[in-house]
């Protein structure tokens, strides 16, 4: 029997276009002799959908679409369609009003649901907030096989991988007694960088501890802060891969079920990025294209200091969007170095985007001569440095409003995390693109990009990172080397270590205090942040719950 692995890259809440999609999948794959074609977790409504699930018109509508489309889909195949469901006992059993449930629809009618058993409810994931979990092993015949349905989490709680189970049922194992030929797992995993590793190693446990072939459906695309990689896989009962489809694009993928050999046949097999930064690299391009298509933006805009932050962010948009569409906007201060700004106007010839000049220093004197008589007698500080950032930033918003274009923020995570940065100055915008990515992995990245020709300037990599808002500046004056300050950071926000497990590792405990200051000290910065691309397991996003008004406990 030929399977289709679909996927996809839906849009949340676009229910007609997301079932066109499905649609036209389903209607190939007949041509092409498929009997059944899967399609990620939620594919009809897009994942997450969040807070849309209150609305009672909104689940009415993907009821009545999901009708739709199983009336129209070819009478050959069979199509797994992620949905929701109302549960019927929600009241009577003081139940959660919906299930995260699997349409099978055949013979143009929806012939079964199934439901998702385990909810995650950590980091991004909030499903306990909407859904009711699933209290039966999912399977269903077609032709002569016995399919067992998995929806995402399902997968993710074998204790003879992880050494423990965080629910108390393993829906994988339930199907393995019920003696199912095959397993499918319809997933909306976000991506995080080197997670498919960790998904086919859990993946090829699974197949070869039960004997039991498994095909896992990704979805693909960008949705909010959410990066989804595709990287669907297949593995036969041995463990094997037998089918990759492709890294960060749609794909429709074609895998047999040889019925006497009870296992999956090879099939293409894609391969996955050779490296670490070209893996994050396609996947923030993916997260800035769809970000940008979703929300209705063209172009983009961004502003050049010559820094290697919106170096890489231009060369982000610049693949994302086009060349054509990217516009970078230098605004030299009389702090500003020469090289800063023949760096900003290298980079702009090396990308092929477009440019503008705007010096800010009569602005800067301006906003000096307004408020000298309210600073008089004070010493020029942090205030007066901050204008800059900040008149920078309403001037990137204003051609950004007056052109209708995405303003793309170019903060990393290093200085998110401590603060090192200006709400309503150089935060402002739609989007942070590398506000996941620390200052060391922006390196890497910048050097990967460079690795066939220049395009990030050489002098941009070696210079020493600075803000350039008073002379002199660099960031060492305030902050550690950025090697001691990131090891620092992972072990605080990644493994929650404390000062003292941080300081045995091998730093000294006045920096990590200081910098474990700053990282409390800059929550309220970061609540009024534009939405991140996330592609770490702990980025400040949905995911990150801090409290702002906090005593510090160190």
């Amino acid at each position: 029997m030929k399977i289709a692995i679909a996927q996809l890259n839906p849009t949340i809440g676009d229910l007609s276009g997301n079932a066109k999609q499905i649609l036209e999948a389903a209607q190939k794959a007949s041509q092409e002799g498929i009997r059944l074609l899967l399609t990620p977790e939620l594919s009809l409504c897009g994942y997450p959908p969040r807070d849309l699930l209150l609305r009672p018109d909104f689940v009415a509508a993907i009821t009545t679409k999901l009708e739709e489309l199983a009336r129209q889909l070819p009478t050959q195949i069979a199509v797994l369609v992620g949905t929701v469901e109302l549960n019927p006992y929600a009241i009577s059993k003081g139940q959660k009003s919906l299930f995260n449930s699997m349409a099978l629809l055949d013979g143009r009618q929806i012939k079964q649901i199934f439901h998702k058993r385990l909810l995650p409810t950590y980091d991004v994931f909030d499903e306990d907030r909407y859904f009711e979990p699933g209290y039966q092993a999912n399977l269903f015949s077609l032709s002569s096989l016995k399919i067992g349905v998995t929806i995402c989490e399902d997968l993710w709680n074998d204790e003879g991988f992880w050494g423990k189970r965080n629910y108390e049922i393993n829906p994988i194992e339930d199907l393995a007694k019920l003696g199912v030929d095959l397993i499918v797992n319809l997933s909306a995993s976000p991506y995080t960088a080197n997670k498919q590793k960790l998904r086919e190693a859990m993946l090829k446990h699974s197949a070869s501890r039960y004997q039991t072939p498994i095909i896992y459906v990704n979805q693909v695309g960008g949705n909010d802060d959410l990066i989804f990689d595709g990287n669907s896989v297949a593995f036969n009962r041995l463990g094997d891969v037998v089918c990759r489809a492709k890294a960060f694009t749609s794909d429709v993928e074609t895998i047999e079920f040889d019925e006497q050999l009870k296992d999956l046949l090879p099939a293409s097999i894609t391969l996955l990025p050779e490296t670490t930064e070209k893996e994050i690299f396609r996947a923030l391009v993916l997260g800035v294209k769809d970000y940008a298509r979703k929300c209705g933006f063209s172009k983009v805009i961004l502003g050049l200091s010559g820094g290697i932050d919106s170096s890489l962010v231009a060369a982000i948009a610049t693949e994302a969007m086009g060349a054509d569409n990217v516009l970078g906007v230098l605004m030299p201060s009389p702090y500003s170095s020469e090289h800063s700004v023949t760096d900003a106007e290298l980079l702009v010839n090396n990308l092929g985007i477009n440019s503008y000049k705007l010096p800010i220093g009569d602005l800067m004197k301006s906003y000096d001569q307004l408020l000298e008589p309210l600073f008089a007698g004070t010493e020029f500080g942090i205030a007066e440095e901050n204008l800059q950032s900040r008149i920078r930033g309403n001037l990137l918003m204003a051609i950004a409003n007056k052109f209708g274009h995405l303003l793309l923020s170019t903060g990393n995570k290093s200085e998110m995390a401590v603060g090192y940065c200006t709400l309503y100055g150089d935060m402002n915008g739609g989007l942070a693109v590398i506000a996941d990515v620390p200052k060391t992995r922006v390196f890497s990245i910048c050097q990967w990009l460079n690795r066939t020709k220049e395009i990030i300037p050489h002098n941009v990599l070696i210079k020493p990172p600075s803000a350039e808002l008073k002379p002199g500046q660099v960031d060492q004056d305030s902050l550690p080397p950025y090697e001691i300050l990131d090891d620092i950071l992972e072990r605080a926000i990644h493994h929650h270590q404390s000062i003292t497990q941080i300081v045995e590792a091998g730093h000294d405990r006045a920096v990590v205090s200081k910098v474990m200051k700053l990282i409390s000290r800059a929550e309220f910065k970061r609540k009024q942040a534009p939405p991140g691309l996330k592609i770490t397991d702990r980025a400040f996003g949905t995911g990150w719950r801090m409290p702002i008004a906090v005593s510090q406990y160190v």
